[in-house]
């Protein structure tokens, strides 16, 4: 991973574990914790793609095991996270555009559901069984309903920042800074998010009749 990468990826995942492990885990809601860790290697994923999504991931998990007041073996999230940022890599969508909602939807979905479902299976290999006493189905349920409320407001955010950290055209197309409302207009509304296209044609016309403006006006100096 480049450099810029890695300290923009490592900023966004310190201040997502934080967020994290003192507001959201703190609230005390039935079942799983929200993820925003998950969400945050989610979002760096459809940037990066999957090997930069692996190499995420695999960070992030790390620093979630190490970071108080994990009470699992360190190594244990680091794996699912890799796992997770890989496989939500290869759903990186086409030249950066989303076409719909649907898509990285889903990938939230998947992500919710695969990763509760690796923890409780590397657990269960390590003699953890905690997952087995609050019951799965509802860490699953719980999970994905979680992770489901806070992705359009914070996958389309970190999408947003890592692509204009690499100053990707895609990024802001109208040069005011728009790059969010163009990636969460695609993510809500099911839009690409871009207008290169309609800002070409636009320019052409605009090109076109100026020169029509100015045959005009020598047009009428002969004519004179």
């Amino acid at each position: 991973m480049r450099l810029n990468r890695v300290i923009l990826s490592a900023a966004l995942i310190v201040v997502a574990l934080v967020v994290q492990v003192s507001v959201l885990a703190r609230l005390q809601l039935p079942g799983a914790v929200p993820d925003l860790v998950l969400l945050t290697v989610l979002g760096l994923a459809l940037v990066y793609g999957h090997l930069g999504g692996a190499f995420v991931g695999f960070g992030a998990g790390l620093l979630a095991d190490l970071a108080p007041p994990a009470d699992h073996a360190a190594g244990r999230y680091a794996l699912v996270l890799c796992v997770i940022g890989y496989l939500a890599g290869l759903a990186k969508p086409d030249h950066g555009r989303l076409r719909s909602a649907a898509g990285p939807m889903m990938v939230v979905v998947g992500a919710a559901i695969g990763s509760t479902l690796l923890y409780a299976s590397v657990g269960a290999l390590v003699g953890d069984t905690a997952a087995r006493h609050v019951g799965l189905p509802s860490l699953l349920f719980t999970a994905t309903l979680y992770d489901l409320v806070l992705a359009p407001f914070t996958v389309p955010l970190i999408m947003a920042i890592a692509r204009r950290a690499e100053n990707d055209p895609l990024a802001d197309t109208t040069g005011n800074g728009n790059a969010k409302n163009n990636i969460t207009s695609g993510w809500l509304s099911g839009g690409t998010g871009l207008r290169i296209g309609g800002q070409r044609g636009g320019l052409r016309i605009k090109a076109a009749k100026n020169r029509a403006a100015r045959a005009g006006r020598i047009k009428g100096v002969k004519r004179l």
